[in-house]
């Protein structure tokens, strides 16, 4: 591989900031899996909150010396490339049309990465200020491999973040109150959720003599209202997969007895099973 110290100018170092660098570098490691499609998932962590993500044509891809490389994971390297810029998916209109930028990517078994060149990327990043063309991404490896398919998904996931009513970031569990009917068999368990805007959201689970438990979440004032319970791989449907804890805080189940907490604790796992797991094939 040919040297990088004359092409990894220093003013790049700024964009080594993605995480902690610690580590061993790249060279006796294991070469990494062939990654599968990215999920919807991974695609939602990617974008939500990301200001600026580009469809780019990688021109030049020069290994960064191991030494200036540290912290790289089993089986990948870290790359500088210089790319040109061939659409803005979201972000400022304003970007030039050559970019350059660090990003780590998987090695074959002979230590090769992906071949990129001249194919079409999709990296998510920031602007570096002051450094016109360079930018940071949002993760060591915030570049996908670019295709219809690919575009058509992003292009679905940026909506829906950035609608007026996007639901948002759901960071744990509030409060759970269960609440018995009149009828044996009726209930109703209300889940509060704590939000990164401390806006409500809440999910309601209902049961009734003779039919299968039903569940909706609210992301309003209004709780237990007609809304249903929401499609995998829509932004609803990831707030609540991909960030409820996986066991009920003991401390949120407010209901009134001993036997009430139990039947909340079965309701918040129903949600849990009805949501299914939140995939993601990257890191």
């Amino acid at each position: 591989m040919p040297k990088t110290s004359s092409l990894v100018r220093p003013g790049l170092a700024a964009l080594l900031i993605l995480a902690p660098l610690t580590g061993a570098t790249a060279d006796s490691r294991a070469p990494a899996p062939i990654a599968p499609p990215p999920s919807y998932a991974d695609l939602a962590d990617l974008a939500d909150g990301t200001p600026l993500i580009v469809r780019a044509q990688p021109r030049k891809l020069v290994a960064v010396e191991p030494a200036r490389a540290q912290g790289v994971r089993a089986g990948w390297g870290r790359f500088y490339i210089e790319a040109r810029t061939e659409a803005v998916i979201f972000g400022a209109t304003g970007l030039g049309q050559q970019l350059r930028y660090l990003v780590d990517l998987p090695l074959d078994a002979k230590g090769k990465p992906p071949a990129i060149k001249k194919k079409s990327v999709v990296i998510f990043a920031r602007t570096v200020p002051g450094r016109p063309g360079e930018l940071q991404l949002v993760a060591r490896d915030a570049q996908l491999l670019w295709d219809p398919s690919l575009d058509a998904r992003l292009r679905g996931v940026v909506g829906e973040l950035n609608a007026p009513d996007a639901p948002r970031r759901v960071s744990g569990v509030r409060e759970v109150i269960f609440v018995p009917g009149n009828l044996a068999g009726e209930s109703e368990t209300q889940i509060f959720l704590a939000t990164s805007d401390g806006e409500p959201a809440a999910i309601t689970v209902s049961r009734n003599p003779g039919q299968p438990p039903r569940w909706s979440v609210s992301f309003s004032e209004v709780v237990g209202d007609a809304a249903n319970a929401p499609v995998r791989d829509t932004l609803t449907w990831y707030r609540l997969a991909c960030f409820l804890p996986p066991v009920l805080p003991g401390q949120a189940n407010t209901s009134g007895t001993q036997a009430d907490r139990a039947a909340a604790g079965i309701d918040y796992r129903f949600v849990l099973d009805q949501l299914g797991p939140c995939a993601r094939t990257r890191r």
